[in-house]
């Protein structure tokens, strides 16, 4: 977003923001179901049950579409699973919560596939970005990946950028059978590839459910009105948020003895 810096009363500048109309959103969940989703995280459920990353997957989601249509009941959601391909599980765009929750909760797990493109998720943003622009709209695809030994690739032109990827990655630790960082690293080129606005990507290997949760709330961001990641400080960690101890001021008040 653009803005301008004016002059205040008193001399003092303030920042406006340039007045502009954002679009609602299409929002392309396309989640992971190798088997790799379900590495348990450090968490447990009502009965004491372990989670899986799955598990997890899961609420976010659910929490994620609650939240965005609360900020506008305008937003819609499909998703989409990724075994070797993407494949539709939800194509039809919506903004019903029941059956979003529906489909989030059909999710499960699929043999492994050893490999992965994602020019099929690509091609069918594509095609849902024009269908998404033609009702003065635009398309976001958010990419859930767990395999941390699997690079995924594509084949898509450099110059056409029509949506939004947003990518989450749950990834084991580095050890001699995976290469996350080699993983990472290739979602971010795709990323980079593809983004019409600023994408973002998040990772963590920590195996921790808040994390998820907390990148998800990130992600509740629109795109027309993001800065760009490296400049996200959100949220504060509880040591930015404590309070600056003042120094205290102590007051000579006792007379003094010239000798």
């Amino acid at each position: 977003m653009e803005g301008t810096k004016r002059e205040g009363s008193v001399g003092a500048s303030r920042y406006e923001l340039k007045a502009e109309r954002k679009c609602n959103e299409d929002i392309l969940f396309c989640i992971d179901v190798d088997p790799e989703s379900l590495v348990e995280v450090k968490a447990t459920g009502h009965n004491g049950q372990p989670i899986t990353r799955l598990d997890a997957i899961k609420q976010a989601i659910i929490l994620f579409v609650n939240a965005k249509l609360t900020i506008s009941p305008e937003h819609r959601f499909a998703f989409a699973i990724l075994h070797k391909s993407a494949v539709w599980l939800r194509k039809e765009f919506s903004n019903d919560v029941e059956s979003a929750i529906a489909a989030v909760q059909g999710l499960s797990v699929t043999p492994s596939s050893g490999q992965v493109d994602l020019t099929a998720l690509f091609r069918a943003a594509a095609h849902e970005a024009k269908r998404s622009r033609m009702q003065n709209r635009i398309l976001r695809v958010i990419l859930i990946y767990c395999r941390s030994s699997v690079r995924p690739q594509h084949q898509w032109p450099v110059n056409q950028k029509s949506f939004t990827l947003d990518v989450m990655y749950l990834h084991d630790k580095p050890g001699p059978d995976n290469c996350p960082q080699e993983v990472y690293d290739t979602l971010v080129d795709a990323l980079e590839h593809v983004s019409e606005y600023e994408g973002y990507i998040f990772e963590s290997g920590q195996g921790l459910a808040r994390v998820l949760f907390r990148y998800m709330c990130v992600l509740l961001s629109h795109p027309q009105q993001r800065c760009l990641q490296e400049h996200v400080d959100i949220p504060k960690s509880l040591t930015k948020k404590s309070p600056q101890a003042e120094p205290m001021v102590i007051e000579d008040t006792a007379p003094v003895t010239i000798q």
